[in-house]
């Protein structure tokens, strides 16, 4: 089982789709250590050797920031944009979309579940 920075990555998976289970980074970063490591993209995980798993963690430990730093950074940019009171930060504390999507319909997912607003009764005379 390979383990880099504290992710298991699935065995079973070829080297490219494997390094993807790692926060920050993508395919095409994946692509590009795996060049840099000499390794084929399409030899599976379970069948890199120890020199090759070698170099793949010390060209991502040099090179990226992933994992809790990275999602320590991320949220800190959140926090900064929050706390200067910009437009951005203040969708984020509103739990809105912040990028210019609409509200009136969709972004459910930011919104969170329906809430029910009930219709103002008819005056009787």
């Amino acid at each position: 089982m390979a383990r880099i920075t504290g992710v298991d990555l699935p065995k079973n998976k070829r080297g490219v789709i494997g390094l993807t289970y790692i926060y920050g980074i993508g395919k095409s970063t994946a692509q590009k250590i795996l060049d840099r490591a000499n390794v084929s993209h399409d030899v599976k995980v379970q069948d890199w050797n120890d020199d090759q798993l070698t170099a793949i963690r010390q060209i991502i430990n040099e090179n990226y920031k992933i994992e809790g730093d990275l999602r320590t950074e991320t949220q800190m940019n959140i926090k900064r944009l929050m706390d200067i009171g910009c437009y951005r930060g203040l969708r984020h504390r509103k739990g809105l979309p912040v990028r210019g999507q609409r509200t009136k319909t969709n972004a459910r997912t930011r919104k969170g579940k329906r809430k029910t607003v009930a219709n103002k009764k008819k005056a009787t005379k």
